[in-house]
């Protein structure tokens, strides 16, 4: 009994603790477009999702390929995602009983060549996660591995003189729910409901700074699994999965043709073994139905502008099973 009145005090000490934890997240995170993406794919059912990295969220376009296909679709790309971000935000859908019909992964090299780091990375997917199942399966498989600020602190990731700044937007858009684009977009691109990030067109040159080259052997096993496990989720639950490469620009597929050669033959071979289709638009009948040229893109490596964009997302949407 004498041990049970010691413990009170401290758990009154914990729970205090815990809640001001809680409030210091509510007003100091901010309110990111994933917020918006993964509340948009966990409270809807689209026909298709698109996953993957950067080069999906600037290069993919839903709306236009909606105007295409008529299926509807939502951009759940970013930079910092990987397979296993796809697999945890794949398994929410699921869980949540918003399955879209078709996962539309853009496969980008540079997500299979090393682990996921540390940093807002580990949180921006996690944090905006529902309560659910699949939060705690995602913690205990990244969080856990992460720095003990990143599960405690997560508005330590963020400069404080923008949180500061923006304390009245961040509380007050959590307090109405508001998923609303206010505030995502820059005088470089622009935000849309459907995901889409509209890069403005940019001038560059041949001379900027290529991507790195990387090869099947630079591939971690880890990375792998996680693709191995995603495309078997998506077959238990009637979940169509397809494989998209997104089209480089000339100069920058000829800055490192060697690497781009290997990296096509392997994941041409992984998916056929899985019964996967697999897209790449570089090669073959796939790269005379895409643009290649340099104006095309806001950097070398492979970001499109919000036109070059549009015309490609109306040729994914024709060449998609």
């Amino acid at each position: 009994m004498h041990s049970f009145k010691k413990a009170i005090p401290a758990a009154g000490i914990c729970l205090v603790l815990l809640v001001i934890v809680w409030a210091l997240d509510f007003i100091l995170y901010p309110c990111t477009f994933m917020r918006n993406d993964i509340h948009a794919v966990s409270t809807e059912t689209f026909d298709d999702v698109f996953v993957g990295t950067s080069h999906g969220k600037m290069n993919i376009d839903p709306e236009t390929m909606e105007s295409v296909t008529g299926r509807s679709g939502h951009n759940l790309c970013v930079g910092g995602e990987y397979p296993e971000d796809v697999l945890y935000l794949t398994k929410l859908m699921i869980e949540k009983g918003h399955a879209p019909s078709r996962l539309v992964y853009e496969i980008s090299p540079g997500y299979f060549v090393r682990e996921k780091e540390e940093g807002n990375n580990y949180l921006l997917f996690y944090h905006e996660f529902p309560l659910s199942v699949s939060k705690l399966q995602y913690f205990g498989s990244t969080l856990l591995k992460a720095n003990f600020r990143t599960v405690f602190f997560p508005w330590y990731e963020y400069a404080l003189s923008y949180e500061l700044q923006n304390v009245g937007k961040t509380v007050g858009k959590k307090i109405r729910r508001d998923f609303s684009e206010d505030g995502f977009s820059t005088d470089k691109q622009e935000y849309h409901s459907s995901g889409f990030i509209e890069r403005y067109p940019v001038e560059i040159s041949e001379d900027d700074e290529s991507p790195d080259e990387w090869y099947p052997e630079d591939i971690t096993d880890k990375n792998m699994q996680d693709l191995e496990a995603l495309i078997s989720l998506c077959n238990e639950n009637g979940i169509e999965f397809v494989a998209v490469t997104t089209p480089l620009s000339d100069v920058a597929f000829e800055d490192c043709k060697d690497g781009n050669d290997a990296l096509n033959d392997f994941y041409s071979e992984f998916f056929e073994e899985k019964g996967v289709t697999y897209i790449n638009f570089n090669y073959g009948e796939y790269y005379d139905m895409t643009e290649h040229e340099l104006s095309n893109y806001t950097d070398l490596d492979g970001h499109m502008n919000g036109d070059a964009a549009r015309e490609f997302s109306k040729v994914l949407a024709e060449v998609l099973p």
